[in-house]
């Protein structure tokens, strides 16, 4: 979002402003990691071209016969050619349905129709400036890679709502917007490892977790807050990892912020009808929450599953939380809109919101092309194929509990970059994982913590990442110019430095077995499963 802020060039140390006179190896390597991306084409046509190899792969691996045994049913998966006469069927007959069908995007235009009215009419650029004013600068990195980390109790919102402020956050104080776009990346890709509470992704991914556990024990219940302890602690290693990568990695390589010309400075006073439009937009908002909050704890509330207990009672209200923040930034935005002058009509709305949609245009047709690798990926097999493959190889590899399960994140990043989906992964993972790990006397939470940390490092980096494209038009709105490589070279950082943080807690936890959440130890008993 190009919002009115204008950075200021610092003489601080501490905020990464300081050019480096002398670069050092890691700097040089991340700048020709650059140089290569940067020659790299489209990712809509990265995607094409995985896409023409995957088609060749499922050919190949369909003719000589390659495949896994199902851990949950003993069924023979075999990799099916995507040139088969089903396949290419299913292709052309379900296109409308496969890009319709690709989760982001619904989120991402959803909450863009209302963000976008409320970034147009000035409302977020008033916002941030009063913000930051009031924030300590020192304070301003580790706030939005706090707000990433507890984004994902609100679904895919924060790669959409986070990522443009904290880029205007960052500008607003006189840092590079994109270093404030990059820390918010690495905190919402981290969540689902890092995160202080838990939420509908524990809900989830636990929940994948009880029936590959009841192969082994048919009596083994999900114990949906059974990560607590393990995550609260992801983040509290996540957060300082990811605040010195970007003072003393990502800032340097980007050197001082240049305001582009033309743009207001960001300390200007706000006028009177900004501040008024401020606060009547406030109390749009809290209508909005007061709104959601009735819908969500009045008795027989429709945003509250009463059919079960624990967490996953709340899962209709976290899934109905992209559709809260469409409506707070519309009734918000259309409120300081009409204060402020900007709007005057319906048809002013109805112009602010296409032209939202207009911009973005092209994450629709980035979006035409992942939803299509993700879908053919599926349709072959070869994705299951690989996993359940990898973690038979992970059995047999005899390696001490505490590696094997250091192994298992690292297989769980490698996949990540064939993969993106962490539930359609941890879906074919789990029924082999788990079993097998509970024999080796390890907890099905255990077990979960271990993918789950391997599923929040190396995607971030990855331009297969379905929100990849997304970002890197954020970064543009910043910089015209900022390629693909620039991008990968920015969160390769964050992703090594967080990868190496959840290896070495993965294995710490498990030598001390502590238990990953209430009731959740790491050690299992397979005696205490059996009858008698």
């Amino acid at each position: 979002m190009a919002f009115n802020l204008r950075g200021k060039r610092s003489r601080l140390a501490p905020t990464g402003e300081t050019r480096v006179s002398r670069k050092s190896v890691v700097h040089r390597a991340l700048d020709a990691i650059e140089r290569l991306g940067d020659r790299l084409p489209d990712p809509v046509f990265i995607f094409a071209w995985i896409i023409a190899a995957l088609v060749a792969a499922s050919v190949a691996c369909a003719a000589l016969g390659v495949g896994a045994v199902n851990p949950v049913d003993g069924e023979v998966l075999r990799a099916k050619s995507l040139l088969a006469p089903d396949n290419l069927r299913t292709l052309l007959v379900e296109m409308p349905k496969t890009l319709t069908g690709f989760a982001p995007l619904g989120y991402v235009l959803l909450i863009m129709l209302g963000a976008g009215v409320a970034e147009r009419v000035g409302l977020l650029s008033a916002a941030i400036r009063v913000m930051m004013g009031a924030s300590p600068r020192v304070l301003v990195t580790p706030m939005v890679i706090l707000l990433g980390l507890l984004s994902n109790h609100a679904a895919d919102s924060g790669f959409v709502i986070l990522l443009p402020l904290a880029g205007a956050a960052f500008a607003a104080v006189g840092r590079h917007p994109i270093a404030g776009i990059a820390a918010a990346f690495a905190g919402v890709v981290g969540s689902f490892a890092g995160n202080p509470l838990p939420g509908q992704f524990d809900a989830l991914i636990l929940g994948l977790s009880e029936p590959a556990a009841r192969l082994i024990d048919a009596d083994w219940t999900a114990n949906l807050a059974g990560d607590w302890w393990f995550t609260a602690a992801g983040a509290a290693i996540f957060i300082p990892t990811a605040w010195w990568v970007t003072v003393r990695v990502v800032e340097p390589r980007l050197g001082p912020w240049e305001a582009p010309e033309g743009l207001a400075p960001h300390d200007a006073p706000l006028s009177p009808d900004e501040r008024r439009g401020l606060a009547w937009a406030g109390v749009a908002a809290l209508a909005v929450v007061a709104v959601w909050a009735a819908l969500t704890l009045l008795p027989g509330a429709p945003l509250v599953d009463h059919a079960t207990d624990g967490p996953a009672r709340w899962t209709p209200f976290f899934r109905s939380l992209v559709a809260g923040f469409f409506v707070l930034f519309l009734a918000a935005g259309v409120v300081y809109g009409r204060i402020v002058g900007v709007i005057r009509s319906d048809r002013d709305i109805v112009r602010l919101a296409s032209e939202s949609m207009a911009a973005m245009a092209p994450y629709i047709v980035l979006a035409f092309a992942a939803a299509h690798f993700i879908a053919m990926f599926t349709w072959s097999n070869l994705g299951v194929i690989i996993a359940i493959n990898g973690a038979d190889a992970l059995r047999a590899s005899g390696l001490p509990i505490p590696i094997l399960m250091m192994a298992i994140v690292v297989l769980t990043a490698a996949l990540d970059m064939l993969i993106g989906s962490a539930s359609a992964k941890w879906a074919a993972l789990a029924p082999v994982l788990v079993p097998m790990l509970m024999l080796l006397g390890v907890s099905p939470e255990m077990t979960t913590a271990a993918y789950r940390m391997g599923d929040s490092t190396v995607n971030m980096a990855s331009p297969l990442m379905p929100y990849f494209g997304l970002v890197l038009g954020f970064c543009q709105r910043w910089r015209p110019g900022f390629g693909v490589g620039g991008l990968i070279s920015a969160m390769l950082p964050y992703s090594a430095a967080m990868m190496a943080a959840g290896v070495l807690l993965v294995g710490f936890w498990t030598v001390l077995e502590l238990p990953t959440g209430p009731g959740a130890p790491v050690h299992y008993s397979i005696a205490a499963s059996l009858p008698g």
